[in-house]
């Protein structure tokens, strides 16, 4: 998200941000029934179907009759991208504009942010071209194709690693269809009017306090049945299904797999848990201009919305 850009406020866009477990839902549809809002959901892993538990989507409750966008939208066999999210999400963005109601995007996924608030590389997908380069992927291996992008593109090259195939893909999909050098592309992405005039609000606390919620909510979702939604999604899901490598859900596949025990599978869920909530917060702290809130404050919707009243 690029600071400190402006947009005119017909075209706002209110985030909700910061690491897992700190309430970013809660307070999104507390702002929502305040601001004439609608939520839309910024979770890379909420998007499927069936997976509720796991991914601590919120319940029809915790909704409040609030609408909620970006939920149940993909099978979990789908490879889900963020060029995807960024097109639907911004189909339902608009769709609340046009409502003339106030889209507060609430969720923890930074790319799935990025990709709507400033957009990918417009070129979209070309199953023909990226054919094209998987066969000589297939046929002569990762050195071949990351030798074909330092031939067209070394700069892009410079910035990728030789064995990370599925950029080197993308970067050659999009020099192939453009005929013009990556950086060409990004800086003219770059330099395009930004599409709203986004205001964040990051919500964090005390490490130690956020380590013991994360802890915490893991215990909740065995108690709701996280290991039955895993044991049914198992049997449905191909093997290698990339959803069933989310958190919680690969825990539990390796020990479905009898690879360890069932408390050693908690216990590495809730060390992935606090490691994915550092991650996050380091993210967002680095990645967005947001006002900053204690998650723990009584009265943390009225600060939001005293922060909000003062925007312009």
């Amino acid at each position: 998200m690029r600071k400190n850009e402006t947009r005119p406020p017909d075209r706002r866009l209110l985030c909700v941000v910061g690491p897992t477990a700190t309430g970013k839902t809660a307070l999104a549809v507390a702002l929502a029934k305040r601001l004439n809002g609608e939520v839309v959901s910024c979770d890379s892993m909420q998007v499927y179907r069936g997976m509720d538990i796991g991914t601590a989507k919120p319940t029809l409750a915790e909704r409040d009759g609030v609408p909620h966008h970006m939920l149940d939208v993909a099978d979990p066999w789908e490879a889900y991208s963020a060029a995807r999210y960024a097109r639907e999400a911004g189909e339902a963005v608009e769709n609340i504009l046009a409502r003339g109601r106030l889209p507060i995007l609430a969720g923890g996924t930074g790319l799935y942010l990025r990709a709507l608030t400033e957009g990918l590389h417009d070129i979209p997908a070309d199953p023909a071209v990226r054919a094209g380069w998987e066969a000589l992927l297939a046929q002569q291996g990762p050195a071949a194709l990351y030798e074909a992008l330092t031939e067209r593109d070394p700069d892009a090259a410079a910035r990728i690693a030789p064995n990370d195939s599925r950029r080197t893909l993308r970067a050659l999909e999009i020099i192939t269809l453009s005929g013009r050098p990556l950086a060409a592309a990004r800086a003219e992405r770059e330099n395009s009017p930004p599409r709203y005039q986004v205001l964040a609000l990051g919500l964090t606390m005390e490490r130690a306090a956020l380590y013991a919620r994360a802890e915490a909510r893991v215990d909740d979702m065995l108690a709701r049945g996280l290991l039955e939604e895993v044991k049914a999604l198992r049997l449905r899901l191909p093997p290698g299904c990339t959803a069933m490598q989310a958190i919680g859900y690969k825990e539990f596949g390796l020990y479905l797999d009898g690879g360890c025990a069932l408390p050693e599978a908690a216990a590495d869920l809730k060390q992935a848990t606090r490691r994915y909530a550092k991650r996050q917060l380091t993210w967002f702290t680095r990645q967005t201009d947001a006002r900053w809130l204690d998650a723990l404050s009584g009265d943390l919707p009225e600060q939001a919305l005293q922060w909000w009243a003062e925007q312009k």
